[in-house]
């Protein structure tokens, strides 16, 4: 009877043993799953947000590129080509508003109001203009309006700005030559110099600067996960 009682107590412990070792076994498994699984939910996330950050970089660099292409031709470029860079005195001598009217981009004429002044170093006169472009654009002129239908406007427009030149006769101020190109020209501002073309030139610097500094990082950031 002592074992028929013992052996029964036996079989029973097997089994759940058994199970319990079978349930820690899932337990610690269903806890390496999930682990596996949180790791394998956070690796996507930060490859994606780190494939965002070098895609901005490079886009970055692209329009930097770009945008020192615009600044070359637009800015750069007119500074090199200029050689407006002599300077003299000039006195405003004579204004007048010629018969014949300038074209205005094909869409109408406009009056031209044109300026004269003497050169007190060369004793010789010339033609004022204002900056470089109008030498280019209307060689004639130191001041034309906006391109209107109203003739009546245009013209009021244009005796201002003579009224208030003519009250300036016998004025003397500073101005720039150019004698190898245009020696019958002089202008009173020069509109591309150096300061504007550095300035034009830092917004693109700082567009290439930045992104390849957020792909160096990125780059870095992913060097220094793999080796530690």
């Amino acid at each position: 009877m002592i074992l028929s009682t013992a052996s029964p107590r036996r079989s029973f412990s097997i089994p759940i043993n058994i199970n319990l070792q079978g349930a820690r076994k899932r337990q610690t498994r269903g806890a390496d799953g999930h682990v596996g699984q949180r790791v394998r939910t956070q690796m996507p996330v930060i490859s994606v947000g780190e494939d965002r950050a070098i895609l901005l970089g490079f886009t970055m660099i692209a329009f930097s590129v770009l945008m020192f292409f615009v600044v070359g031709i637009t800015v750069v470029k007119p500074y090199i080509n200029s050689n407006w860079e002599e300077k003299t005195s000039c006195v405003l001598v004579h204004t007048d508003i010629p018969k014949d009217w300038v074209d205005c981009r094909g869409v109408s004429t406009v009056p031209c109001l044109r300026v004269t002044v003497n050169l007190t170093d060369l004793n010789q006169s010339a033609l004022l203009h204002f900056n470089e472009e109008p030498v280019l654009l209307t060689p004639e002129c130191f001041y034309i309006p906006k391109c209107r239908m109203d003739k009546t406007e245009l013209q009021d427009e244009v005796q201002k700005v003579k009224k208030v030149l003519d009250s300036q006769l016998g004025n003397t101020s500073s101005c720039f030559t150019d004698r190898t190109r245009h020696p019958r020209d002089v202008i009173l501002s020069r509109k591309y110099t150096l300061r504007r073309s550095l300035f034009s030139l830092l917004w693109p610097c700082l567009m290439l600067g930045g992104g390849a500094l957020l792909v160096g990082l990125v780059k870095l950031t992913q060097r220094l996960c793999h080796k530690y």
